[in-house]
């Protein structure tokens, strides 16, 4: 179970990481325009184009909490790989994830012990938010169950040309439960959904348990990993320079409208919930935060002036930060304007020292240094990306 824990993380991050559809082949003109929280997509919602939907099942069962531990870290080198792929008409995809528990005794058992812990979404904060909200407990693993739940409950899209992606991670023979893992995993294929699955443990046994099969009759990966393999973050020089810019980073977010606060607070809560795992892992974060799929138009001025129909005179007074109230829409613009330059010139300051990190890594890395569940998602994220006309350049 430890290793399914360590399987979703990678593909979480795959882990991770934001309404998804892949590379449009051809270019098209732009369209006019749990806790259990969940973020619904209307049926009526306008599709956005060149997104990647994946979908993690993660099993929740006893022993995974190395499991979940390797999701909350890896999530950030899935999502900073991530902002060097391109789709075939040269625009940048964006990156959507769901989550969902399965084969823990808390959850209901007329639901097959599965849960829909986030809906598709491509709120970096929202995602870690969740799986750090995950815990472990006895239960029954129903993999064919939790597939059939996620391709019945999420909104997949019918677009050819866009990417979907199941990873399902766990230990126990992927035959358990009534509903028959070969009817699921045959209408995500007729979804156009390859499914991956991971097995923690043996090589053989998980071929023997039908995981290899479930991710074959869908075109996906078939990857087993050693949950008991630790890997090493390497500490570099420029690590607490990253750490302490992130604190600058932070300070040119403006939050507005009636989740603002609580977004923000969100924000800073991640910060410290990557840090408090490991330094390295708030280094990554620190990335992902100064990349292109970390946006917050929804709660952040900033990033919601980058849309041209945004016009601030229309937030309401009292939703507006203090340091906004009572200005002209001339003083709310320019001070806007100037958080968003300095918020570029810090994220390009952090995208520099973690070129030179990311260096300084890979020659301090030994051979096999590196997750093997890490490498084996982006892996097969790679290989599935190539088949829609993704490329990757780094």
């Amino acid at each position: 179970m430890k290793n399914t824990r360590q399987i979703l993380g990678l593909a979480f991050m795959s882990f991770a990481l934001t309404s998804m559809y892949g590379c449009d082949l051809k270019p098209k003109k732009a369209t006019t325009e749990p806790v259990l929280i969940q973020s619904f997509t209307t049926s009526d919602e306008k599709p956005k184009t060149n997104t990647v939907k994946i979908a993690l099942l993660l099993d929740t069962s006893n022993s995974m909490d190395g499991l979940i531990n390797q999701a909350k870290s890896q999530l950030w080198d899935i999502v900073n790989k991530f902002t060097y792929a391109k789709c075939g008409n040269e625009e940048r995809p964006e990156l959507q994830i769901a989550l969902y528990q399965y084969g823990n005794d808390n959850l209901s058992s007329r639901e097959g012990y599965i849960q829909q812990v986030l809906n598709f979404s491509g709120d970096l904060d929202e995602i870690s938010e969740k799986l750090f909200s995950l815990t472990t407990n006895g239960g029954e693993e129903y993999c064919g169950e939790v597939i059939h739940t996620s391709l019945k409950q999420l909104n997949w899209g019918e677009n050819p040309d866009n990417l979907k992606m199941i990873f399902i991670a766990g230990n126990e023979p992927f035959t358990q439960g009534k509903l028959n893992y070969k009817d699921a995993v045959t209408n995500a294929k007729e979804k156009d959904i390859v499914v991956n699955t991971i097995y923690c443990g043996n090589y053989e046994q998980g071929i023997s348990s039908d995981w290899k099969n479930g991710a074959t009759l869908t075109g996906g990966e078939y990857i087993a990993i050693d949950h008991n393999r630790k890997v090493v973050h390497i500490d570099t020089p420029y690590d607490d320079v990253i750490i302490q810019l992130n604190s600058k980073l932070n300070k040119t977010y403006i939050s507005y409208g009636a989740m603002g606060s609580a977004n923000m607070e969100k924000q800073s809560t991640q910060d410290s919930n990557a840090y408090e795992l490991e330094e390295a892992v708030a280094v990554k974060r620190a990335v992902s935060k100064s990349s292109r799929l970390y946006k917050n138009k929804n709660w952040d001025l900033v990033d919601a002036s980058d849309d041209e129909s945004f016009d601030i005179t229309k937030v309401k007074e009292d939703e507006l930060p203090k340091e906004l109230k009572g200005k002209s829409k001339a003083e709310m613009e320019s001070y806007v304007q100037e958080k968003k330059s300095d918020r570029i010139k810090i994220q390009k300051e952090i995208q520099t020292l973690n070129a030179k990190r990311e260096k300084f890594i890979a020659e301090q890395q030994k051979e096999g240094g590196k997750g093997e569940l890490e490498n084996a998602m982006l892996e097969a994220i790679k290989k599935q990306a190539a088949k829609k006309d993704y490329k990757w350049e780094e």
